[in-house]
Order: structure tokens, then C-alpha cells, then sequence
């Protein structure tokens, strides 16, 4: 996600980016924690009802697979954040997110039934472990480490670029790297470790725009990004529990 605008809570401007650029002081409210916590719980309701929906539909699964990510590549470089249009990308994630679960759930209804729910708790799991590890500072985002996970996504993005271009020509049985022995098992590790560590760089950018005085209209562009986040962890988790699953 694209960072907001950082003022400080003076109304001193700041030039985030070193471009010479400056941003006028803001006035109104100021977003807070609890401001991100209710908007991310929002969103989430949200999403809950489109699963509940796409479950029920599977064959909505792709269409708004599409429609999410047209909202998703709108919020993100959209300037001014729009709550009709994140809530609208948690409704859409929603539903297909219901419909490929459905679709997981029924691939592996006689070996794994189990298999969503599962990859749900992870989810909830690995965000409680990413928040405990980064409150209690025993990952500490500093430069360092904002440079190895950046050569890290891009390494990532473009294995699954490659990947899903092979998938096309059936490599892995159309899993692509992923569905290749030992390599799509470590591709898939890779992916959820990645997920997880972005859940800390979501943390941290919170953190941020609460302490440089953002105004709380912004809450709804952190709220988006971790909905973002979690929507990856949680199909990576998928993919991975299904690969495993597949081992067996």
C-alpha cells in the first residue's frame, strides 16, 4: 500500500520522501489506534458476509476475484483514501475468498475437511505471533530489515510471475513451481513467512502515521492494508496446507 501523508500533530509538515516537497498543515481529528481497530473491524464484518456469499455462490469465485483487484490497485494508488471504495474491495475480497475456500474445501472433503478451518487459525494465529513479536520488540523494523524484505517480495513476485505462467503449460499439474516436489513445499514456506513479516511492516507503518499526526480519515487506508495482508497469509496458508495435504 502506498503511504499517506505525514504531518505532525503541531501541524509541522514533513517531507517523507526527500523531494523538496511540502504538504500543508492539517486540522480536524487525528487518527488513533482505536480509530484503525474499528475500521479494520469494519472491514472484516464486511468481508465475513461477502465469504458467507461466495461460499453459497462458488461460481462468483472469479468474477470477483477481478472486481478485487481492480478496488485493490484503486485504493493503493488512489490519493485520498476512499471508505466507500476500501469497504466495497472487502465485500468483493470477501466473496471470493468464500468461493475458494468452497472450492479447497470441497477438492479435499474426504481427506482433509478440516483444511479451511485450519488455514483460518493460522491466519489468526501468525497475526497474533506478528503483533506479540513486534510490540515486544523482538523484531525491530530498521532499515536493515526494510531492505532485505523489499529483495525479498520482489525475489518472491517474480517466482510467482514465472510460476504462474508455467502453470499455464501444466507444470506442477497446473500448481506450477508450487506444484513441484520439494521446491512448491519451499516456494509455499517462503510465501506464508513473507505474508507474516508484512503483517509487521503494517504494524509499523501504523505506528507511524499515528505519531506524525495523520488525520483520521487515513484509519481506513491502514485498515485496508492490513485486510491486504491477511487475505495473502491466508490463501498462502491455504495453498500450503493443500500442498501438504497432497503429500501425504
Amino acid at each position: 500500500m502506498s503511504n499517506p501523508v505525514l504531518v505532525r500533530a503541531t501541524g509541522e509538515t514533513l517531507n517523507p520522501d526527500a523531494s523538496g516537497t511540502t504538504v500543508a498543515p492539517i486540522s480536524g481529528a487525528r487518527m488513533t489506534m482505536d480509530d484503525v481497530i474499528v475500521k479494520t473491524g469494519m472491514l472484516f464484518a464486511i468481508l465475513l458476509v461477502g465469504a458467507f456469499v461466495g461460499w453459497s455462490v462458488p461460481s462468483l469465485t472469479f468474477p470477483a476475484l477481478l472486481v478485487g483487484l481492480g478496488l485493490s490497485l484503486v485504493n493503493i494508488f488512489k490519493k485520498e483514501v476512499s471508505p466507500a471504495l476500501v469497504l466495497a474491495y472487502g465485500a468483493a475480497e470477501g466473496v471470493f475468498l468464500g468461493g475458494i475456500s468452497n472450492l479447497y474445501s470441497a477438492a479435499y472433503a474426504d481427506t482433509a475437511p478440516n483444511l479451511v478451518s485450519q488455514a483460518v487459525i493460522g491466519t489468526f494465529v501468525a497475526f497474533g505471533t506478528m503483533l506479540f513479536l513486534y510490540k515486544s520488540g523482538i523484531i525491530k523494523v530498521n532499515g536493515k530489515f526494510k531492505k532485505v524484505f523489499m529483495v525479498a517480495m520482489v525475489s518472491y513476485l517474480v517466482i510467482a510471475v514465472a510460476s504462474l505462467i508455467s502453470s499455464f503449460f501444466g507444470v506442477g499439474s497446473g500448481w506450477g513451481f508450487y506444484g513441484v516436489g520439494g521446491l512448491g513445499l519451499l516456494l509455499c514456506v517462503a510465501g506464508v513467512g513473507l505474508a507474516a513479516f508484512s503483517l509487521v511492516m503494517d504494524f509499523e507503518l501504523i505506528t507511524q502515521t499515528i505519531a506524525a499526526g495523520a488525520p483520521e480519515k487515513e484509519s481506513w487506508r491502514m485498515a485496508f492494508g492490513l485486510m491486504v495482508t491477511l487475505v495473502w497469509l491466508y490463501l498462502e496458508l491455504l495453498r500450503l496446507l493443500a500442498i501438504l495435504q497432497g503429500r501425504d
